[in-house]
């Protein structure tokens, strides 16, 4: 009976470790270098908030050095667009260096197009639930956010860059109105400026009329294949800042041809980057090398 039990057990644990085996991994994961995960406690509006930090490839080496910050919106699918396109225009000599901050969520398993409606969103949409929270969103930015990053990291607080696509955009524009000091420059792609019958552009209005002014440097982009009503919302909006003329506001419009909506948004982070950071780029024009 013992034998029996004794070789019962070895043949179960040898089959366990035989499945252990053809299970793991054989190969590590791939890590974005110099990045790291924060987890904020939970905010004042009881939302779970997570930080994908990109750092510099010289951070590390230069502790006296403070670098700008571009906070972008939807961290868990953006970081990595940002990430890629950062190094490449380094290289160029076409931006300095900067930190990436990701906006997102803490947790496993999530519904990251369903949470995005409570924070980007100005105005309630759809049934009107989990959504119209972008004042919330933007006070803890304002109040929670932004302070842990130039705590815990040598970020610059008088250059500060708001991104964000889709619903994003339409947040970083929504951003630029309400608080209008608190970055200085904003890359809007492809934003969706006709969420609630072109709401943004009623906000918009009661700024201008306020006798408030714009400033710093905005970067406004579209795809030529995205849906007509979509595009006809960006189209007003370009139209209206445009027609303001603000003399402390570099604009620039741009439609990344034959793109739709998701398509066409590398290359406009890369062209919003290219902009926002023009001023402080190491070089302009035709590069040395190659």
């Amino acid at each position: 009976m013992k034998t029996t039990l004794v070789v019962s057990l070895v043949l179960s644990l040898a089959g366990s470790l035989s499945i252990a085996a053809t299970t793991a991994p054989t190969h590590p994961p791939h890590v974005i270098g110099n990045s790291e995960l924060r987890v904020l406690p939970t905010s004042a509006f009881g939302r779970n908030y997570q930080l994908s930090i990109g750092l510099p490839s010289g951070y590390a080496n230069q502790p006296d050095r403070r670098y700008p910050v571009v906070y972008v919106t939807d961290g868990y699918w953006d970081f990595q667009k940002l990430d890629a396109i950062r190094g490449s225009l380094f290289f160029d000599k076409v931006v300095p260096e900067f930190i990436i901050v990701g906006l997102g969520y803490a947790g496993e398993n999530l519904d990251h197009g369903n949470l995005r409606r409570w924070e980007l969103s100005p105005v309630p949409f759809g049934d009107g639930a989990d959504s119209g929270r972008a004042a919330d969103f933007l006070r803890t930015i304002e109040t929670e956010i932004i302070p842990f990053v130039e705590r815990e990291y040598r970020a610059d607080p008088g250059h500060r860059v708001l991104g964000g696509a889709s619903l994003g955009g339409l947040f970083t524009l929504y951003a630029m109105y309400s608080k209008p000091d608190l970055f200085n420059a904003y890359i809007a792609v492809t934003p969706a400026v006709v969420l609630g019958d072109d709401w943004l552009l009623g906000y918009e209005e009661q700024f201008a009329r306020a006798g408030k002014k714009l400033r710093g440097r905005l970067h406004v982009t579209m795809g030529e294949n995205e849906g007509v009503g979509f595009l006809g919302g960006i189209l007003r909006y370009n139209a209206r800042v445009q027609s303001r003329k603000y003399p402390d506001l570099e604009y620039q419009f741009r439609i990344i041809d034959g793109e739709r909506h998701a398509g066409m948004q590398m290359e406009a982070y890369t062209r919003g980057l290219r902009f926002v950071f023009a001023p402080y780029a190491p070089e302009q024009g035709p590069g040395l090398f190659p």
